[in-house]
């Protein structure tokens, strides 16, 4: 029997054409590969893990067998009194697995056990500021409770229930070092993830407690009568619907929102001609009776962040092609000829309309900005983590983590070098000092002008300045520490303080949605599809780096000798993110056949893995070191994206 589980009615909730894609291996799916939903199920394990430790006399359900872990849990809930750990409840095809279930006589005490954090201390509430619905973000927490809670209710009809989150206290401090270490993740041949008790907790690990419980019938009863009587069968018929739909395999009339940009089941195009399905293509196809053809060019889902495309999608404005200019309501330019959000939209609605794939670039606002900075430029990234169960003692679950940077120096001459990194790979070391101790020794030398990509640099300054200011250890160099952080960023919003530095970093994001538009990016404005599309658009970067100059004495490396970042083929450039392969700068392959992403790290997800392995897993010193190299490269090529935009820019002014 095909069993709706409580992941199965998430899916459904979010999308009910899902539930005919999920578990069907001949449709593509991308959160089975996907580093930073990888990243959040790992800290999940170790959140579950630890909260079996407050709850010692519970009995763990191990069997993955669905009438095995039935026949257990039953047999334990004869007991007049008992605690539960992945307890199997069954109503007619409904089937959950609990977090916790604790039985004390005729109550059962529901507990969901998630690693998304709250404040516990502001009693905070799930409720929009009017109290009149649930927040979205809790949303998806809630349904899984209220479904959960359902199915026992429905199961046990003799017992009263009540549920809980199990939620991770953001203001709770570890009460000693290298608590997380004790859990480390491991994998079965079938690449199931469980999580092996290296040692266990002792009583000054435990004596600071990070989960916290939280009642939640309240807000369910609220969910339910609020979110699902708006449909016409109420929640309870809800639940049988897609019950009986994913039983009977009957895949539900696909409903065309702005979510399906972002559709798990959405197949790439080498996927596709691999010879996988992909239900996106199948729901828009069966919605508005395309071809394939029509998914060549951009339609509303790719309008840069536009909030009406809910609305649009409901007109039927779906391709480029119907829509008009009144549609997006583009303003006049400013004075200073920044282009507008809606002036940017149309630019990227209009330049498909008319077939354009000329880059619009505002040489005069670009070139008064460039008049503006001071040379040497400096271009830095920051990589970064936070982790649920924190490394050190005293410090608090999701307190940030920068781990590593990279930092590229551009001369007023064109001199061009890779200057200066930090990576911390060290099991348990709280890096965020050193790290700043460093980029302070880098950045110090000069004034020239600072620069990063969006808003990360800025706001991980802003957290370690904040961690100084409650460091209850004696810091000897915290005021100069504290000092460089505000002389190169601007406070956060909600910072007690207020400041904005003589250095302030210079935003390259900001300067381009301000001066730099390219079609070939499709609207994002990602540095990974910034980079790309300006290489392609300028032959000075595609004769320049399509040479193995990178890493020589005319252009320095810490990283690559002799390297060749382009491989040009009829006057298109290959993505420099595609030559980030291990292989290239380690020998040994059966190592690199042992470490898991074997094709190297090409975003902050699976960098953020890459230290999460290195933080959590026992490995052999070659191991740690290809992890170490690769993340080391990913991180200067960052930083050396944004020097190849300056240096298109340049270029072409």
């Amino acid at each position: 029997m095909s069993f709706l589980t409580k992941s199965k009615f998430k899916l459904a909730v979010e999308c009910p054409t899902k539930l005919f894609y999920t578990g069907k291996k001949k449709y593509a799916n991308k959160s089975l590969d996907n580093p930073f939903l990888e990243a959040l199920a790992d800290g999940g394990f170790q959140v579950g893990e630890l909260a079996k430790q407050y709850y010692p006399d519970g009995h763990d359900i191990n069997t993955l067998n669905y009438d095995e872990a039935l026949h257990q849990t039953n047999q334990l809930l004869v007991q007049e009194n008992i605690t539960i750990f992945e307890a199997a409840i069954k109503h007619n095809n409904l089937f959950i697995r609990i977090d916790i279930l604790i039985k004390r006589g005729s109550q059962i005490k529901l507990i969901e056990v998630k690693s998304k954090s709250i404040d516990e201390r502001l009693g905070e509430s799930f409720l929009t500021q009017n109290g009149s619905n649930i927040l979205a973000d809790w949303r998806p927490y809630l349904n899984d409770v209220a479904f959960q809670r359902h199915v026992v209710k429905s199961a046990l009809k003799n017992f009263s229930v009540t549920s809980f989150l199990l939620l991770v206290n953001k203001n709770s401090k570890a009460a000693s070092d290298g608590i997380n270490q004790k859990y480390k993740i491991i994998e079965d041949k079938n690449l199931r993830k469980s999580i092996k008790v290296l040692s266990p907790l002792n009583q000054e690990d435990l004596s600071s407690k990070l989960l916290c419980e939280v009642p939640v019938d309240y807000y369910c009863d609220l969910l339910i009568n609020s979110q699902f009587n708006e449909n016409i069968f109420g929640f309870e018929n809800l639940i049988n619907d897609y019950s009986e739909r994913y039983s009977n395999d009957v895949k539900a009339k696909p409903k065309l929102k702005k979510e399906c940009r972002d559709c798990e089941f959405k197949a790439t195009k080498e996927e596709i001609a691999s010879g996988l399905i992909s239900g996106y293509h199948e729901c828009w196809k069966e919605g508005l009776g395309w071809k394939d053809k029509e998914f060549e060019k951009p339609n509303v889902l790719n309008i840069w962040d536009h909030r009406a495309k809910n609305k649009f999608i409901e007109q039927g404005k779906i391709k480029f092609s119907d829509f008009s200019e009144e549609d997006i309501n583009p303003k006049k330019l400013r004075g200073d000829n920044e282009l507008l959000r809606v002036e940017r939209q149309w630019l990227q609605i209009e330049k498909v309309q008319n077939n354009d794939s000329s880059i619009f670039i505002n040489k005069d606002g670009l070139q008064k900005e460039i008049d503006s900075w001071t040379y040497p430029l400096h271009f830095i990234d920051f990589e970064t983590s936070t982790v649920a169960i924190p490394f050190n003692k005293g410090r608090k679950p999701y307190e940030g983590i920068a781990f590593q940077y990279s930092h590229h120096i551009v001369y007023e001459s064109g001199y061009i070098e890779h200057k200066g990194e930090y990576l911390n790979s060290e099991k348990g070391v709280f890096p965020n000092y050193d790290f700043l101790r460093q980029l302070k020794k880098e950045l110090e030398g000069d004034s020239g002008t600072v620069f990063r990509y969006h808003n990360h640099e800025n706001t991980y300054l802003n957290i370690i300045y904040r961690q100084l200011q409650e460091e209850k250890d004696y810091i000897a160099d915290k005021d100069v520490l504290c000092s460089f952080i505000k002389s190169i960023t601007k406070s956060k919003k909600e910072s007690t303080e207020e400041w904005q530095g003589e250095r302030n970093m210079v935003d390259l994001w900001v300067l381009i949605k301000k001066y730099y538009y390219n079609p070939a990016t499709n609207g994002s404005n990602s540095l990974k599809d910034v980079l790309p599309a300006t290489i392609n658009s300028s032959t000075f970067l595609k004769e320049k780096y399509s040479q193995p100059i990178y890493g020589t004495t005319s252009m320095p490396s810490l990283n690559f000798k002799n390297h060749q970042w382009l491989d040009v083929n009829d006057n298109f450039a290959s993505n420099p993110y595609d030559k980030l392969i291990i292989s290239d700068f380690f020998e040994d392959a059966e190592i690199c056949e042992n470490i898991k992403n074997t094709d190297g790290i090409k975003d902050g997800g699976a960098a953020m893995m890459a230290y999460a392995k290195m933080q959590f897993e026992d490995m052999g010193n070659e191991e740690r070191k290809v992890l170490k190299k690769n993340l080391l490269r990913y991180c200067e090529l960052d930083t050396l994206a944004m020097v190849m935009i300056y240096e298109a820019w340049i270029n072409w002014l």
